[in-house]
């Protein structure tokens, strides 16, 4: 049996909500699985409300009851890095895990894992959502370069930002693994069920776009394919889970332009975790039609309900999703979308979508990136 290790994994997490707490609350769970002592340092404040796009950054769930979350970062306040990156440094844990997605975050992160390091015992690592941002800012490169300075080695989850990183560091250790499934949503329900749940007409035709609604996601084209009169015609129903993080007036005026009022299914408050499996399990498949992206959590939900996806060609989508086995890759314009989306029911295609699925996504455990780190503390000296 190998060795107890103490592992502190530092990032968002209860009670803020989101993808990166749904992550970060994940992999410690993987690794209490595996008998390790974790504890979460996550934010008392991640962003000042100013800079914040959505209604609120708090869960309205319970607190989980098995793990340990200490809510002490202040991410714009240095007095405060300082003290938690000496709490942190003093507690000598074998392993420090820090996910990085913005260079906002940096001067806060980089400098707590700065103090960490120098208790010349602990290992800090970071998995790297993306170095260079969606949304681009003046600093962006410099906070970046700031925060590889202060780590010890990288994980990615796409193999666009692994090429990203080395344009900031090519000598320290980096590996790329996979974004695990997202399986912390419940189980999966049965198509009809789910339907009736949430008032859906159960032997209707439902495409499924889920997460943060933000310019670069392409929801755009998405909109416009669906006034494709193959679409419009054949009564598809698309569906919008998600909190806008944009405007929503051009989007609405998409709606209006083509009359898409009783095609367009609008669920844009902010989708709480228990309610994530009954939209997964009401859809026929989940389309991604993004402009840019480097990697996806929602692909992993994907996955985990067993549902076929349409996604672009852009960052490391198409790793993961094999086209024509379990949905389709394309260019993410307005044509393509809507011949995938009809390609996709004319064909007759979830079934067989579903088994290659169900193969598909056995590649993408939690033990694999565990794994995977593993092997990157090995390389780091």
């Amino acid at each position: 049996m190998a060795e107890k290790r103490k592992i502190v994994i530092i990032g968002s997490a209860y009670p803020l909500r989101g993808g990166l707490s749904a992550y970060n609350e994940r992999i410690a769970r993987a690794y209490q699985q595996q008998g390790d002592d974790v504890t979460i340092y996550t934010f008392s404040l991640q962003y000042p409300g100013i800079l914040f796009p959505g209604k609120t950054q708090y869960s309205s769930d319970p607190a989980p009851g098995d793990l340990t979350i200490k809510v002490k970062i202040n991410s714009i306040n240095p007095l405060n890095w300082l003290a938690v990156g000496r709490e942190i440094k003093n507690l000598k844990p074998d392993l420090v895990i820090i996910k990085f997605w913005i260079p906002f975050m940096a001067p806060c992160l980089g400098t707590i894992a700065k103090i960490i390091r120098k208790n010349k015992h602990t290992k800090v690592i970071s998995i790297i959502d993306n170095i260079i941002p969606h949304e681009k800012r003046i600093g962006d490169f410099s906070l970046a370069k700031y925060w590889v300075k202060n780590v010890d080695g990288f994980i990615t989850m796409s193999r666009a930002v692994l090429d990203d990183l080395n344009k900031f560091d090519e000598q320290k250790p980096k590996l790329y693994c996979p974004h695990p499934l997202y399986d912390n949503f419940g189980k999966i329900l049965e198509k009809q069920y789910a339907r009736k749940i949430l008032n859906f007409v159960e032997d209707g035709k439902y495409i499924l776009f889920f997460g943060f609604i933000r310019d670069y996601k392409g929801l755009d084209l998405l909109l416009e394919a669906m006034a494709d009169s193959r679409i419009k015609n054949t009564n598809i129903k698309l569906i919008v889970a998600g909190e806008y993080y944009t405007d929503a007036k051009p989007y609405n005026d998409i709606i209006e332009k083509h009359q898409l009022q009783d095609t367009v299914i609008l669920a844009t408050d902010f989708i709480p975790d228990q309610k994530v499996a009954k939209y997964f399990c009401a859809c026929d498949i989940v389309v991604q039609p993004y402009k840019d992206a480097t990697q996806s959590g929602v692909t992993q939900i994907a996955y985990h309900f067993n549902k076929p996806m349409i996604t672009t060609d852009v960052g490391g989508l198409a790793e993961i999703v094999p086209n024509g086995k379990v949905g389709y890759v394309i260019q993410p314009n307005i044509e393509e979308l809507a011949d995938a989306i009809n390609k996709f029911y004319e064909g007759n295609k979830e079934a067989e979508f579903i088994e290659n699925v169900i193969i598909e996504k056995q590649k993408y455990s939690w033990e694999s990136m565990i794994e995977t780190i593993d092997q990157l503390l090995k390389k780091i000296k």
